[in-house]
């Protein structure tokens, strides 16, 4: 990059909000996945004003952007393939309003999503969405990849939660989608189509959030089972009885036996399956008659059900499940965990095909996931250093995206596409759908310089994972 180049963002973000020494850039180059490349320089924004700047000089100069907040995510969404500039929305990170009456909070992109969790709730507000890395992913990385989590079956995913927001597009225009209200038909719905674009639209810079009350009750139980597709029946049953948990997760053998050798809890290491759900609400009285309904189905279906006797109780449960992914980093040094969503009846064969296609081709699997919404985590546990075991990660990788597509699925329910993913798009949507938001990236993105190499598939088969993006 220019020396010229970085003098000129030096003056507008001033000498803290550039980095440019290798060392720094290190952090930058490397999100949730094990891909890195190298940027040229990192900065870090504190305003609209400055983010609209340094997009005007970028789309003059024909540099790359790639828009960046926590980097938990696990697609590759976040990784500078082709250089250029990373930008950190780290620090624009205040919540700057909570309207009670309204049930809306107004956030700047870099804020935490448990802080904001956290801070509505001294308000008698909630915040749904809860990905797992809740401690530590931003709003604006959330409505990026239209992030999802645990309690999205009873509340929705993000997109669901965002009323409006502000934005810089590529060419450092300044612009606002959306508003303040709940019904809202004025025009395109811009706003939603920002959000789970990957950052390869436009850089969103504030956004105005719907609460709802917090409920107060809640109730956790675990059920047990002897066999895959008894879990499976009974995730259908609960629905089929009007009943919308919570939450209602799902852990394969592998699954409760590499969490169980983590944190020594005593799980059922010997099942075939386990089931932790959630009952909530804001009567004590409906939420303990919706448990013992639960309860009830599950007694038919498992071997053993557990209900939590306090939140002390419930909150272990959780941590059991919240605590898969450290454990698995245990085990081989590098992961791909996918995130394939098929129908909810659907979810049996499709966890029986991941087990089948990892014996397949002699690859240590853990599966878990959101069991309600049929969103399931397959991860494939590797060495990167591994050549042979990588090109098995691979095959085995397209497999399970074939499998889940031809279950009635999709290729991701909360992670995106990125990297990761770009090759297989062609799976899941046609040509003429991919003709059209080729469209509207061209139409925002005239010069292609936001997040460029993410989403659109360049190969020439779909049938392979870029584990190798180039410059390191």
């Amino acid at each position: 990059m220019k020396e010229s180049l970085i003098e000129e963002l030096r003056s507008i973000l001033g000498p803290s909000g550039l980095l440019v020494d290798q060392g720094d850039l290190l952090a930058y180059s490397i999100d949730g996945t094990w891909l890195e490349a190298m940027p040229d320089c990192v900065v870090l924004p504190t305003s609209t004003q400055q983010v609209a700047q340094v997009m005007s000089i970028a789309n003059r100069e024909l540099v790359p952007v790639v828009p960046r907040g926590g980097s938990s995510n696990l697609s590759g969404g976040t990784i500078p393939i082709n250089g250029g500039i990373v930008m950190s929305l780290t620090r624009m990170n205040k919540i700057l309003e909570i309207d009670p009456d309204n049930l809306i909070a107004v956030v700047q992109p870099g804020v935490i999503t448990h802080d904001l969790q956290s801070e509505v709730r001294k308000y008698g507000l909630y915040y749904p969405p809860d990905p797992s890395s809740v401690q530590h992913s931003t709003i604006g990385g959330n409505v990026a990849e239209n992030a999802g989590g645990l309690r999205c079956l009873k509340y929705g995913v993000t997109s669901k939660y965002v009323l409006g927001m502000e934005y810089v597009t590529p060419t450092g225009e300044v612009g606002r989608a959306g508003g303040r209200v709940i019904k809202n038909v004025t025009g395109y719905q811009l706003e939603q189509l920002l959000i789970g674009s990957e950052g390869t639209l436009a850089i969103i810079t504030e956004i105005t959030l719907r609460l709802i009350p917090y409920p107060k009750y809640r109730r956790t139980l675990m059920a047990v089972f002897d066999r895959l597709e008894d879990a499976g029946k009974a995730v259908s049953e609960i629905t089929r009885a009007g009943i919308i948990p919570a939450a209602m997760e799902l852990m394969d053998r592998s699954c409760i036996q590499v969490v169980e050798d983590y944190l020594r809890i005593g799980l059922p290491v010997a099942a075939e399956a386990m089931l932790l759900v959630e009952s909530d609400g804001y009567y004590e009285s409906a939420v303990e008659a919706e448990i013992r309904h639960i309860d009830g189905i599950l007694s038919e279906l498992a071997a053993e059900v557990n209900l939590a006797e306090d939140e002390s109780q419930a909150e272990d449960l959780w941590r059991a499940r919240r605590s898969v992914s450290p454990a698995v980093a245990k085990i081989k040094p590098n992961k791909l965990g996918e995130d394939v969503c098929v129908p909810r009846s659907a979810v049996p064969e499709m966890i029986r095909r991941c087990q089948e296609i990892a014996e397949k081709y002699d690859l240590k699997l853990v599966i878990y996931g959101h069991a309600g919404d049929g969103n399931i985590h397959p991860n494939i546990l590797f060495d990167k250093r591994d050549v042979d075991e990588v090109s098995r990660v691979q095959k085995a990788a397209a497999e399970i995206f074939q499998a889940a597509v031809e279950l009635g699925g999709t290729l991701t329910g909360e992670h995106g596409i990125g990297l990761l993913k770009k090759g297989f798009l062609g799976l899941a949507l046609d040509s003429t759908t991919i003709g059209v938001m080729r469209t509207i990236k061209r139409a925002l993105d005239p010069n292609n310089i936001l997040n460029p190499g993410k989403i659109f598939p360049d190969e020439a088969s779909y049938l392979q994972v870029p584990f190798d993006v180039g410059r390191t």
